[in-house]
């Protein structure tokens, strides 16, 4: 007889999913009720297999642990996930949940006029907008910002919107 030992082969992981895959994912579906949460969940178990893959392989039957892996994972995804699981809904409730605000470009085109008109102003009066609604600053801050009294804040605020008022924004400033 041979008394040289014989080497301990372990099993490799790409082997034990290409065999167990679809037995896995079987499970995890049944489990899940979805079969792409059910892929999710069987690619995390084997992504985390993966990095315990010596620990793994040392058992006798390390299918039966990427099975309980399996569960253990689903478990603990119920209790992270049962608040966000999206399910869909009727084109009718969409519809009555969507906004009616027409095309989206026409609201990009009034961005677009509101900016050119904004671009034509003198720098100090468009500043002072900026910083005002765009920004969210008081009267005080804005004096702080441009080292300018909160009178002459309020002045250039009142002549640049005094300007938008007069000015037609539906159209260009080139075809006025």
């Amino acid at each position: 007889m041979d008394s040289t030992p014989v080497p301990v082969v372990e099993p490799e992981l790409d082997h034990l999913v290409r065999v167990h895959l679809a037995g896995l994912l079987r499970y995890a579906t049944v489990l899940t009720g979805d079969g792409h949460t059910a892929a999710d969940l069987v690619q995390e178990v084997l992504l985390r297999a993966h990095v315990r893959w010596n620990r793994i392989a040392l058992m006798a039957r390390p299918d039966l642990y990427l099975r309980r892996m399996v569960t253990n994972e689903h478990l603990s995804w119920r209790r992270r996930w049962h608040v966000r699981t999206i399910r869909p809904a009727a084109d009718e409730v969409l519809a009555a949940h969507a906004d009616s605000h027409g095309d989206h470009a026409h609201g990009v085109v009034e961005e677009d006029a509101m900016w050119r008109h904004l671009e034509a102003l003198p720098p100090r009066q468009r500043t002072v907008l900026v910083l005002r609604y765009y920004e969210g600053l008081s009267d005080a801050e804005i004096s702080e910002v441009l080292g300018t009294s909160p009178a002459t804040v309020r002045s250039h605020a009142s002549r640049a919107l005094a300007t938008l008022r007069d000015t037609d924004l539906t159209t260009r400033t080139e075809q006025r």
